[in-house]
Order: C-alpha cells, then structure tokens, then sequence
C-alpha cells in the first residue's frame, strides 16, 4: 500500500500533460505570409503618397496594378477617379466590398517611420499638407489582401467578387458619382456588400459591428439678416448677432424636446461668422451646422425644427417676412449607414465560429454620429450589407484609455497612428472569412 503523502509525491513528480497548441488558421497564417511578402510594402507606399479627394490619380492606379495583378479585371476612371475590379467564378451571388481611397489636408506629426511629407495644391489653389489621418490607407491595403486571399481560393468558393474603389469619401461625394457613374448597371447590382473601417478606440488584431455604424448628416449654411446701424444706437436697427445667437442656443431644444430621448440626432454649429467692428451692428451674419440622425423620420424632425427656430426667432425680433434667415445645404447629404440585421447576425456566427468570440471587442461603445457617404451605395438599394469597424491601436492603449488612464490620438488628427500589421491582417482575415460563407459552393 502506498502511503498518501508518497501517493502525492508521486503525482508530483509526474510529467504534466502538455497543453493542447492552439489549431493554426491556415487563412491566417497565409494572410501572415503575405503581409510580409506584399501588403506591407504596400501600406508603406500608399501611406507615405496620400492624395485628396478626386486626386487620387497615383493611388488608383497603384490600386489597379495591384488588382490586376491578381487576376481581376480592372476599370478606372469610374466616378471620376474611382475603380471597379471583378473577379468572376461561375454562377452564383455577386458580393460587393469597398475600400475608400482619399486622403486630408492634415499634417502629419506622428513618429511614424512611413510618415507622409507630402504637400500639394488643393481644389481651391491652397498648398496644402496631405495624411492618411482616417486609416483609407489600411482599407485598401485590406482590400488588395483579400484580392490575394480569394484568387489562391476559387475553388472554395462561386459567384462575382466585385472590389471597388472609391474616391472622395471624405468630401462625400464618391459613392454618388460612382453611382452616377452607373456602376451597378455597368458591373451589376451586388447581391450582398461589404465595407469596413479601421477606428482608433477599437483595439488593433479585433473588430466589432453594429446595427448603425455611421449617422447621417446634413451640412447647412443660415445666413441670419439684420439691419444694421451704428453700435451705439441698437434700436435704430435688428442686431443679426443676437438674433443668430438666439437661434444657436435655441437650436438644441429641437434635439431635446423634438426628438425622442433615446434616439439618436445632433445639431452643432460650429461655425459664427458676423461683424467687422465693434461699434458697427452689420446687416448680416452667417452660422455653418453639421445635423447627424439615423433615421428618415429624425432627419425630417431636425431640418424642420431648424427651419421653425431660424424663421420664427427673427420673426420676434421684428425682421420682415422677406428678411428671415436663409437655409441651404452647403455639402450633398449623407443617409445614415444601416446594417442589414440579419446578414449582420449571420456573419457575426460566422466570424465567432471561425475565429473565436475573441476576434469581438466587446468593450467598444461607439459614441459619436461620425457619418460614412458608403450609405450611397445602399440606401433605398435594397441591397443587405454590413459595414464593420476593425481596431487600430494597441489592446494596451486601448485599456489605459477606457480606464481613463491615457489617451488616444482618434481619426483625423496628425497624430493618427495604426498598428498597421494587425489591423490589415484583421481587415483580410474578417473580410475573407465573410466573403467564403456569402459565396460558399
């Protein structure tokens, strides 16, 4: 009989059993490979050579040489400066995914090594420094991945792989020119699409969806009239300045007493403009809004309510009918981007089947109304699509941020910097992992 205590030793001395190695994802380790090998190249060259909306001439043709090369045929010049690449393999669904491929007018100032030094003439005539400040960069890289990812796998899968292009995402109007463009009816109308974006409080190597990615916007000018009059004798005139004041501060009530609580809408003016001096009342002063909803009836209720305020506060101050505030849209209007529910609970099984609840960054909480002109695409289309967001910085920045411990340089600033290994890996991984369920034989 042994004795418990030399049974225990025993046991001790035992060789414990090895922990079973993680199952390799062989579409992630070849993912792996080719970052190495050409994505990563890539990402340098189009990080380094950004270009501005509908200037995107030497980043859509490095996009078409890259797709061609891949074997998909490529037509540019599609909504100006935008590309269209099909790859088709037999009968079956046709499967849109678009990468945007404009950058901004921001100087760079991150220490990365790739870091843009770019300047160029803008629209207007004014030089100006250009950045991938919003991650464009990373999507097309993405996009060319998944190119490499769905060509080595055409056995694995049937239908038309449509990659699109587009130009001028950030002054939203490339989707509408592509669509203007016909690109539906030149290349066909998808019968699924796909879009994602790499957001900076995500954490990098994870994604995340939701049933509205982006809002809608609508950006306005009211130009506020008045009489003007000497500084000191204000009743011998109408104050604009007070009048657009009075509508500034009155504005946010048609959010928070026209608009149900618990849904989504915002209007800021961010933009006062009025006056030459300070013993002058002007005849005239101009505000720039942003409106952000999600939804058609919200949308209504703000441009509404934005109209009443304006009219109705010049009106009791004693303007004259043919004297009340103008209303214009300075930019086209961007309808917010919706997620098909049930293509969105789909891939989300299949993403958590294929590569682990993991891959989900269950903390993100998006809380901004950022809007997305993809929505061009869809809208009134019916077409199911989801639009993902996919991380961009480290899981350890991300943490410290959230526990209010650091901060986070976001999108759009000139100390924007992604991880650009993992989330590129990230966007192929999820977006090939989508596409061979949407288009499985």
């Amino acid at each position: 009989m042994i004795k418990p205590g030399l049974a225990l030793l025993a046991c001790l001395a035992l060789p414990a059993a090895a922990a079973p190695a993680p199952v390799e994802n062989p579409l992630a380790a070849a993912i792996a490979r080719d970052y190495q090998a050409k994505l990563a190249p890539l990402y340098d060259y189009l990080h380094a050579n950004p270009e501005l909306s509908y200037m995107e001439v030497q980043t859509a043709a490095r996009m078409a040489s890259e797709l061609r090369a891949a074997g998909f045929e490529v037509t540019e010049g599609v909504g100006k400066t935008g590309l269209v690449a099909i790859l088709r393999n037999g009968k079956g669904p046709t499967v849109m995914v678009r990468a945007d491929m404009d950058a901004l007018p921001v100087e760079e100032k991150s220490d990365a090594p790739n870091a843009s030094k770019v300047k160029v003439k803008d629209m207007n005539g004014n030089i100006v420094p250009v950045m991938h400040a919003c991650g464009h960069d990373v999507h097309m890289t993405s996009l060319v991945g998944t190119a490499h990812q769905m060509a080595a796998r055409k056995s694995d899968w049937k239908g038309t792989l449509m990659l699109v292009g587009q130009p001028a995402e950030e002054r939203t109007g490339g989707a509408l020119d592509m669509m203007a463009d016909g690109i539906f009816k030149r290349f066909g109308k998808p019968d699924y699409a796909l879009a994602m974006h790499v957001i900076a409080d995500v954490e990098a190597g994870k994604i995340e969806v939701s049933e509205a990615p982006f809002s809608g916007a609508d950006l306005l000018e009211i130009v506020v009239h008045g009489i003007g009059t000497h500084g000191a004798s204000p009743h011998m005139g109408k104050d604009p300045v007070v009048i657009a004041s009075q509508i500034v501060l009155a504005l946010q009530t048609v959010v928070t007493r026209d608009i149900a609580p618990r849904e989504a809408a915002l209007i800021t003016v961010g933009s006062f403009h009025a006056g030459t001096k300070g013993n002058v009342i002007g005849d005239s002063a101009r505000l720039e809004l942003t409106v952000r909803s999600e939804s058609d009836d919200a949308r209504a209720k703000l441009l509404a309510g934005i109209k009443r305020v304006a009219e109705n506060t010049a009106r009791a101050a004693g303007m004259p009918e043919d004297k009340l505030p103008e209303i214009r849209h300075t930019d086209r209007p961007v309808p917010p981007t919706l997620n098909d529910k049930a293509l969105m609970q789909r891939l989300r099984g299949v993403w958590s089947s294929k590569l682990g609840e993991g891959i989900f960054d269950k903390g993100y909480q998006r809380g901004g109304m950022v809007g997305e002109d993809y929505a061009h695409f869809i809208y009134g289309q019916g077409i199911p699509s989801v639009y993902f967001v996919i991380g961009g910085t480290p899981g350890g920045q991300v943490a410290a941020a959230r526990a209010g411990k650091g901060t986070i340089a976001y999108n759009h600033s000139p100390l924007f910097r992604v991880d650009a290994e993992k989330s590129i890996q990230t966007g192929v991984l999820a977006t090939t992992t989508a596409l061979l369920d949407l288009m499985k034989r």
